[in-house]
């Protein structure tokens, strides 16, 4: 990781589709689109006062929610891991709050040095029972990285084997992946995000907002219905591990 690349002109908005795939023990997919931010952490866009009730950033949706600041958060988890040589820009893929409400099941921090050379990528995951936990990620020059699963995310899976992540930095187009591989060698469980750049103007944002309206709650919606659906398939729920996430623990 230690090519110089051209940042992405930000702030930016991406409008998404994202995608699951689940091919066992039951084969089920889902799309849902939606729109995400990309920032720098130490320039946060500024909107005009009509507009902020559509785009808030907050350092309490964030690590364990007790940092001043988002870069706060991200610098003492990363000095947790020993990473001390991240500290030039930062670009953050997100939602934003939304009249109020937030939910990020990912959220991506693609971190530099003072000379602009990538270090890591951070992957900062919410599931919907309140937790938090974070993931050190050194990809490759294309984007590849591979870290141990180890929180608890889906009430359909265990807390085993390891992800596949295919994470470039954005650019004209966002396009990530996120792939469960099991001890057997199965693969249960693949995500996407495409995206088109957007430059993140007053007119792009009222646009989105009216296209998507209500947009990170229909992603929290959308979770909890296709789990409805997995469970009217026959799929077993797996227990919760009783042992607390790194970050913020969830409630029962």
């Amino acid at each position: 990781m230690s090519t110089v690349t051209a940042p992405p002109t930000v702030p930016a908005l991406y409008e998404t589709e994202v995608a699951h795939t689940r091919v066992a023990p039951v084969h089920h997919s889902l799309r849902h689109r939606t729109y995400m931010w990309l920032v720098d952490v130490d320039d946060l866009p500024v909107l005009p006062p009509a507009l902020r009730p559509l785009a808030r950033f907050d350092p309490r949706d964030h690590f364990d929610g007790a940092a001043p600041t988002v870069r706060a958060g991200l610098d003492a988890y990363l000095a947790s891991q020993g990473v001390e040589d991240a500290d030039g820009q930062v670009l953050m893929l997100a939602h934003a709050r939304v009249l109020g409400y937030v939910f990020n099941p990912i959220t991506l921090y693609w971190c530099h040095d003072r000379a602009g050379r990538p270090v890591c990528v951070v992957a900062e995951v919410h599931n919907t029972y309140g937790g938090r936990h974070c993931y050190l990620l050194r990809p490759d020059e294309r984007g590849r990285a591979e870290v141990s699963k180890d929180f608890y995310v889906s009430p359909f899976l265990d807390v085993e084997g390891a992800y596949r992540m295919r994470l470039p930095l954005p650019g004209d187009r966002l396009d990530l992946t996120v792939q469960l591989r099991l001890p057997d060698g199965s693969r249960p469980l693949t995500a996407t995000v495409h995206g088109e750049h957007r430059p993140a103007g007053p007119r792009t944002l009222l646009a989105a907002a009216l296209r998507h309206p209500w947009s990170t709650l229909g992603v929290s919606i959308g979770i909890r219905r296709h789990g409805i659906r997995l469970l009217l398939k026959g799929l077993p729920v797996r227990p919760r591990p009783r042992t607390a996430p790194s970050l913020k623990e969830g409630t029962p």
